[in-house]
């Protein structure tokens, strides 16, 4: 083991500050729910850009990017398209402002807006309700005992057990790791709701910079002067039907993750990947930690530039990290410790690196930034998780007129439960991965289609929500048992066409959405689409009204922003493969792209 005093007084030092961050942030956030829950709706948008990015920063994602780098190289910058990471482009653009202008508090009230507040116009609301606070519960169950797993890598039982005074089963080590920094996680996000968490997470962002700069140095230096013993076209971003990166002779573990991870044919992969993103992006953010934060700012446009700077804040960071770990594991792999033994999961070479080559004190900060990660992303899912159960249960279902000290109490009350639920599952759950994998393909799988239609058709109905939601969710869940082995990208198109045309059919089996309705979120909203009969209703009440004709300026700011995120997500990973030529292309498409977002996209935001 590596760590020493200095590393264990640096991760002590910054659960001390989160802490305080927590009390010196309850005064403000007992004033009302809003301010609990959406920070008042006064936090700068720098601020909550940087706490959206610093939340995406999640170390399971960074260490599937780093073993994707090491095994494909620059071509890897593709594979998290399958997420999609360009979903912040198209709220940038516009999705962003569309949600901001509801004023809601949470995504499942959002619906309200859109699909009308009576009785029978519920079934919306209730299903985003369920599938938010799933979607919370498995993201926090994940973050807890992926938090524990992660600190035995470099915390061994063995190394602390005689200064602790009771006994833990080996099984569960695991699990009391993460049960005490769970424990300071919820202190600070509980006691000082959205205010605590984006102070921390600024906190937490200042810490990742630190150490994505330091380990980028430090393969720069280490790379200096040598070469990789990669395969060719290693270094390419280009590829044709296949990816043609051929590892056999130099790392046969590499060339059977290539194998395993049944990429192939990757042009055939590619088109449908970049398919579902845009769907996945067209159907806006999940309902979790990322839709507070654009319910949360102060405005539509700040909503806008909230999104554009959390591609600045965590692309060129992360990408510094994960390429700096990639070039020091091909540079060390056949002794970087057990992370990198023959036969070993790539994915633990980002533990085996930072705890073989970083140095000591830098090695805490590195754990502090990790740590950081799994804090910051639980602390936002559980405050999204607070906002559905008080805001769109309690104060909608059972107390209405609630007081301010109810509401209070009961985001403590509530909050506490949903963190022992999550807690209690990690203790029984024996293979949470499988289990999160399950209830996030299931769930998002039905997701797409029917909040694809909600933003831009205006016949779609809460009945055609509903069942399009449910149809997708069940054949999701049944595709994995119906396809065994096969790439759940590959049975997509059967997912999206059935929770198609449930959707449609339902919608046209019901009556319309009430005109007046519709009427009051399109003047509010003012989307593109399919809205003709609504807008010339509107048109004819408010003549002065203009409807929203951007879709041509919103397709081609799309395009463009999509180019330079991938110049941005380019730039750092040319550098410290120390390839100038390369990065000074990136660097001019990405200034171009700059200047044209400038004039068609920054100067036709609404003040």
């Amino acid at each position: 083991m590596k760590m020493q005093t200095l590393d264990f007084l640096v991760i002590a030092l910054y659960l001390a500050l989160v802490a305080v961050i927590g009390v010196i942030a309850r005064r403000q956030a007992g004033r009302t729910n809003t301010d609990y829950l959406l920070g008042g709706k006064s936090i700068p948008y720098w601020m909550l850009g940087i706490s959206n990015a610093s939340g995406m920063f999640d170390i399971s994602g960074t260490a599937w990017m780093v073993s994707i780098m090491f095994v494909y190289g620059v071509k890897s910058v593709w594979l998290p398209w399958l997420w999609p990471v360009f979903n912040q482009v198209f709220l940038m653009v516009y999705l962003s402002m569309w949600l901001r202008k509801s004023n809601a508090s949470t995504g499942a009230e959002w619906m309200l807006t859109r699909f009308g507040n009576q009785k029978d116009s519920r079934l919306s609301h209730s299903i985003i309700v369920v599938f938010a606070l799933l979607s919370c519960i498995g993201f926090m169950t994940y973050a807890f005992i992926g938090l524990g797993k992660f600190l035995e890598i470099f915390i061994p039982w063995s190394a602390i057990s005689e200064y602790v005074p009771f006994s833990i089963p080996a099984g569960y080590v695991a699990h009391f790791y993460g049960f005490i920094f769970t424990i300071f996680t919820v202190f600070y996000s509980l006691l000082g709701g959205m205010k605590s968490i984006v102070w921390a997470d600024l906190a937490h962002y200042i810490v990742i910079l630190i150490i994505s700069v330091s380990v980028a140095i430090i393969a720069m230096h280490a790379l200096s002067g040598t070469s990789l013993s990669v395969p060719k076209r290693w270094d390419e971003l280009s590829f044709g039907r296949d990816l043609d990166i051929d590892w056999n002779t130099l790392l046969p573990e590499a060339a059977r993750k290539i194998s395993d991870d049944n990429f192939s044919p990757f042009g055939y992969f590619f088109a449908l990947m970049a398919t579902k993103g845009i769907l996945a992006s067209l159907a806006g953010p999940m309902p979790s930690y990322d839709m507070q934060k654009i319910l949360s700012a102060r405005s539509p446009r700040e909503a806008a530039l909230m999104s554009m700077l959390v591609n600045f804040a965590l692309l060129p960071t992360r990408y510094l990290l994960i390429t700096g770990v990639a070039v020091l594991g091909l540079l060390h792999y056949r002794n970087t410790g057990p992370g990198m033994l023959p036969g070993q999961d790539f994915e633990r070479l980002l533990p085996a690196v930072l705890n073989t080559h970083i140095p000591s004190g830098l090695l805490g900060l590195a754990l502090v930034g990790l740590l950081g990660s799994f804090m910051g992303t639980f602390a936002g899912t559980f405050n999204a998780a607070q906002a559905y159960l008080v805001n769109d249960i309690y104060l909608k279902s059972i107390n209405p007129n609630a007081g301010n000290s109810q509401v209070r109490r009961m985001n403590y009350l509530l909050g506490l439960a949903i963190v022992l639920l999550s807690v209690s599952l990690g203790f029984v759950v024996n293979n949470i991965n499988s289990v999160l994998l399950w209830i996030v393909a299931g769930l998002y799988g039905g997701y797409l289609a029917s909040n694809v239609l909600k933003f831009h058709w205006w016949r779609f109905n809460n009945h055609g929500f509903f069942w399009g939601m449910i149809a997708g969710i069940v054949c999701a869940l049944s595709c994995p048992y119906l396809f065994p082995g096969t790439n759940p990208l590959y049975y997509f198109p059967v997912i999206l066409f059935i929770s198609l045309v449930a959707a449609v059919t339902a919608t046209f089996l019901t009556p319309p959405t009430d005109m007046q309705v519709l009427k009051a979120f399109y003047k509010n909203v003012n989307p593109w689409g399919w809205w003709k009969p609504v807008a010339a209703a509107v048109c004819i009440e408010n003549p002065d009204f203009v409807p929203n004709k951007n879709f041509p300026r919103d397709a081609f700011n799309i395009v463009v922003g999509i180019i330079a995120q991938t110049s941005l997500t380019l730039l750092p990973v040319y550098i410290v493969l120390l390839l100038p030529s390369q990065a000074a292309i990136v660097a001019a498409i990405l200034l171009a792209c700059a200047a044209v977002l400038r004039n068609s996209w920054y100067k036709k935001l609404p003040n």
